[in-house]
């Protein structure tokens, strides 16, 4: 009985998760997404035969989506430093997250440059992205958050928009 329950339990988990790997792999590439586990591995091809080239530790870190292998099996992906390489479809989430770069970033309480700053974020801070508008975007680090200029985040495009 337990091994019928358990097989049941992963059919009905395989058949939720299958409608948000589709919408990812509808997406027309390329575009941002997150990687959504503590530990994923990039790898020099789209298979688990090619040879490892990076292991992430950093769930949350964004990734540009630059192309989808096998139905969503294997995604090309580009990380904030610019390396390409291919991870299982699997570890990648639409989640839309940035990191700070440059110098420190202020997060203010209104999209504009005269808001009050709530918090700074140092350059490498992960944090999630909403509301992007008119090169803005409200970012949240781990419960502290405020409106970012977009320029100074990898992870949202000039002038994108996001809710």
């Amino acid at each position: 009985m337990r091994i019928g329950a358990g097989i049941t339990l992963a059919a009905i988990t395989l058949a939720l998760a299958v409608p948000a790997i589709a919408a990812l792999v509808n997406k027309k590439t390329p575009y941002f997404g997150s990687i959504s586990a503590d530990k994923a591995r990039m790898r020099t091809g789209p298979g688990r035969a090619y040879p490892a080239s990076w292991l992430y530790r950093r769930a949350d870190l964004p990734v540009k989506v630059l192309d989808i292998y096998e139905r969503g099996a294997w995604y090309k992906v580009e990380d904030p430093g610019g390396i390409q390489g291919w991870m299982l479809g699997t570890l990648i989430s639409e989640t839309r997250t940035g990191i700070v770069l440059g110098t420190v970033a202020e997060l203010r309480d209104s999209p504009r440059e005269g808001g009050r700053i709530r918090w700074r974020a140092a350059p490498g801070v992960v944090g999630r992205l909403s509301k992007c508008a008119r090169g803005w975007c409200y970012f949240d680090a781990h419960g502290r958050g405020g409106y970012v200029e977009a320029v100074r985040l990898w992870g949202v495009e000039p002038g994108e928009v996001l809710n």
